[in-house]
């Protein structure tokens, strides 16, 4: 008999009508842990612009396809929720690739350069989690 071990996801975890997964990180030292370790390159990573909040991915899954704009949009209104600018009633989002994230050396917990950023501005809803 074999024993599967389920791995424990340390983040907030939401399962959108479309199937994809989205994950938001808890803390500055939780997004690095999302950031560093837990994204696939092919990963959308999504941050509210110009303010503190969640690192937010939405996680590739092959069996599904490509993202659509509907689920961009609806992981960019997590981001927005878990930013200080929950209170908007539009936040913009800045969006790239997880392989366009970096995490230099030296700088603080959660602080990290991105390449190649897109931004869309949404309200800051939540869907239902995992």
């Amino acid at each position: 008999m074999t024993t599967i071990k389920k791995e424990i996801i340390p983040f907030r975890r939401f399962l959108l009508d479309s199937g994809f997964e989205v994950w938001a990180g808890k803390s500055s030292e939780n997004n690095d842990l999302l950031s560093t370790k837990y994204c696939a390159e092919n990963d959308l990573w999504f941050h509210a612009r110009g303010s503190s909040g969640s690192h937010v991915v939405l996680k590739e899954n092959l069996e599904l396809g490509e993202f659509t704009k509907k689920e961009i949009e609806q992981a960019a209104q997590i981001a927005a929720y878990y930013s200080k600018q929950r209170a908007a009633s539009r936040v913009p989002i800045a969006y790239t690739f997880a392989k366009f994230v970096k995490k230099p050396r030296g700088v603080p917990s959660g602080t990290v350069y991105i390449e190649y950023e897109k931004i869309i501005n949404v309200k800051p809803v939540l869907p239902k989690t995992v």
